[in-house]
């Protein structure tokens, strides 16, 4: 099995350029299910999670083509026949579900097994599933399986009890094809959002509002094919970012809206670190001495759960206390162990995590519980004495590309084993 081994103590200098979204890419791919032509994602990453969700648009009889010298998915969804998509694929990827808004919306049928993903907390579907209900879909769950039936889907206002990214983006497709307006209130206003958005609205769709608490939709009757070049990842933006603080180094990160990291910017210049924004670059100095601080993590355009691992690893390099909240998901400190064989002073109570900075981290083996979880511990590798292997790897390959040749490039000592 692979995994990746970091020599600490090598500051990093140069410039990164960020990879598409897999946030974005992922619901833009089970979109393209409602287009009866050719539709042609443009600088994909080529990711594991990327080729899982192909593999279950295969698996109901679209034609997926993955062009990697070109970094292109071509989705041609006319062939579909298939109501029901592999098992074993949904149960790898928790995405994989997002196709149940465009099948139920197109073909009024769906069969598809309770998902997967990283076993990061309790992410339930209830809120999916009424929202279809909702639209009128009759919903049975059981044995494994939800199932969602619908001669026609119904335009109607929808209250999300908690905005929900994947609920969103469910019940926005879905709601593309039902007669009449839709509204869906208290929904979630992520960036990936408002890419997918766009990306229904070249299609043909009539959407507005998306990136906002309040969604309008209004249903038109068919897709036309389209191609479309997702936004960057800015949760690998903020990993390099973090990257640069915990080596008290200055980088240049390439390609990026500084609009969708202000939460991360927040943070890191109360820590003290220097960010100049250079157009679509930002330039980031931790070079200084910083200093501990507080962080809780909510729902966009607050602080993203997803950079919360990342975080502690740099917090944990820190001297004095910090204190990290988690407020989204009930089961994301798994990487807190792991960092304290590396050395690191960290106290967990319930949601919260006390984060004592100690002088070093010293390298060790250690094993990646999840995707987020992963690059935090690389990032401890690159700031800790000795050698630090990182093993189970492949959570890390379902959300960066190619992360160990990016840092290597910007000068760390990093090498994958396999």
């Amino acid at each position: 099995m692979d995994k990746i081994v970091v020599k600490g103590g090598k500051p990093l200098t140069g410039d990164v350029k960020i990879s598409s979204a897999k946030n974005s890419v992922l619901p833009i791919i089970a979109a393209s299910i409602l287009s009866n032509g050719k539709c042609i994602i443009e600088n994909a990453p080529m990711l594991e999670d990327v080729f899982v969700i192909s593999d279950v648009l295969r698996s109901i009889s679209a034609d997926v083509n993955i062009d990697r010298d070109n970094n292109r998915v071509i989705i041609e969804s006319s062939n579909i026949c298939d109501f029901e998509p592999c098992c074993d694929l949904v149960k790898k990827l928790r995405a994989s579900f997002l196709i149940m808004g465009p099948m139920v919306a197109r073909f009024g049928r769906v069969r598809i097994s309770l998902p997967g993903g990283c076993n990061i907390g309790t992410r339930p579907i209830d809120l999916h599933l009424k929202g279809f209900a909702a639209l009128g879909a009759d919903i049975n769950v059981g044995y494994g399986y939800v199932e969602a039936k619908a001669n026609e889907l119904i335009g109607n206002n929808i209250y999300l009890d908690f905005p929900s990214v994947g609920a969103t983006e469910n019940i926005m497709m879905a709601a593309t094809m039902a007669k009449g307006e839709t509204i869906i209130e208290n929904a979630a206003e992520e960036p990936e959002i408002e890419d997918l958005a766009n990306y229904l609205n070249k299609m043909g769709a009539n959407i507005k509002g998306a990136g906002t608490g309040k969604i309008k939709i209004v249903g038109v009757k068919e897709f036309k094919s389209v191609t479309h070049r997702p936004i960057y990842d800015r949760i690998e933006a903020g990993t390099f970012m973090v990257a640069s603080a915990i080596t008290k180094s200055k980088i240049k990160i390439l390609g990026v809206d500084e609009e969708h990291l202000k939460p991360i910017i927040a943070k890191l210049t109360e820590m003290g670190v220097i960010i100049e924004v250079d157009n679509d670059n930002l330039v980031i100095d931790g070079r200084r001495e910083l200093k501990p601080i507080d962080i809780k993590t909510m729902p966009y355009p607050g602080f993203p759960t997803d950079m919360q691992a990342q975080m502690m690893g740099l917090l944990s390099s820190i001297k004095g206390t910090s204190v990290i909240t988690e407020t989204i998901f009930e089961n994301r400190f798994m990487h807190a162990p792991e960092m304290k064989r590396m050395g690191a002073n960290i106290k967990i109570d319930g949601r919260s995590a006390v984060i004592e900075g100690v002088n070093k981290l010293t390298g060790c083996e250690v094993k990646a519980t999840d995707l987020r979880a992963g690059a935090a511990l690389i990032l401890c590798g690159l700031a800790a004495e000795g050698n630090t292997e990182v093993t189970d790897i492949y959570h890390v390959d379902r959300g960066y590309m190619g992360i160990e040749k990016k840092l290597k490039g910007l000068g760390a000592e990093i090498y994958r084993c396999f």
